[in-house]
C-alpha cells in the first residue's frame, strides 16, 4: 500500500512564480490611479466621523461648576479601571457630593465609552480629540482641570478649527 498523495500539485509553470509576480504587479499597478487618501498631518487635520470616541473631557454645568457628583459610577463602570474619583461634601446647596479627585490614566483608558453610558449627570463624555501626546507617564494621568480644560476646548465643536497655540495641548 502506497501513500495517497491528496491536494494541488503545483505545475512547472506556478513553480516559476511567474503568474504570481504579474498577478501581483498588476495588483500594483491599478493602485497607481486609484484616489489617495493622504492626509498631510499636521497642517491639514482629519475630521472624525460622528460616533468618533476620543479624549475624555469633564462637563461644566450652566453656572461653570464640574457637573461630576462623585457618585463614582464611572470608576465602577471602567473595565481597565483607570479613573479614580474622590468624592467630598458639595460646597454648592444643589449636591451632595462632588470630586474633589478626579484623575483618569489615559494610558490604561481603551476608549471604550463605558464610563459616558454609566454617568447619570452626563458629566463625563468622550470628544473628537484624537491627538494628543505626552512625554512622560504623568503627562498622560489627567486630573480635573485637564478634563474641564478638554471641555473648554471642544464645546462649541470647533476643535479643528483652533491652532495648537489656542488649545494649550
Amino acid at each position: 500500500m502506497g501513500v495517497k498523495k491528496v491536494g494541488y500539485e503545483p505545475t512547472w509553470i506556478d513553480k516559476l512564480y511567474i503568474p504570481a509576480i504579474l498577478k501581483g504587479m498588476a495588483i500594483t499597478f491599478s493602485h497607481l490611479f486609484k484616489k489617495r487618501y493622504t492626509v498631510q498631518y499636521p497642517e491639514e487635520k482629519w475630521i472624525p466621523p460622528a460616533g468618533h470616541r476620543g479624549a475624555i473631557r469633564l462637563n461644566r454645568d450652566e453656572k461653570g461648576r464640574v457637573k461630576c457628583v462623585g457618585c463614582e459610577m464611572c470608576s465602577t463602570a471602567c473595565p481597565a479601571k483607570c479613573i479614580t474619583v474622590v468624592p467630598g461634601v458639595a460646597p454648592w446647596d444643589d449636591r451632595e457630593k462632588y470630586p474633589v479627585r478626579f484623575e483618569i490614566d489615559m494610558l490604561r483608558c481603551i476608549l471604550c465609552g463605558m464610563c459616558e453610558e454609566a454617568c447619570p449627570e452626563d458629566a463625563i463624555e468622550l470628544t473628537v480629540i484624537y491627538d494628543f501626546a505626552g512625554y512622560s507617564r504623568e503627562d498622560l494621568i489627567w486630573d480635573k482641570e485637564r478634563l474641564l480644560k478638554n471641555f473648554d476646548i471642544t464645546v462649541d465643536g470647533k476643535y479643528f478649527e483652533r491652532s495648537k497655540e489656542e488649545t494649550g495641548l
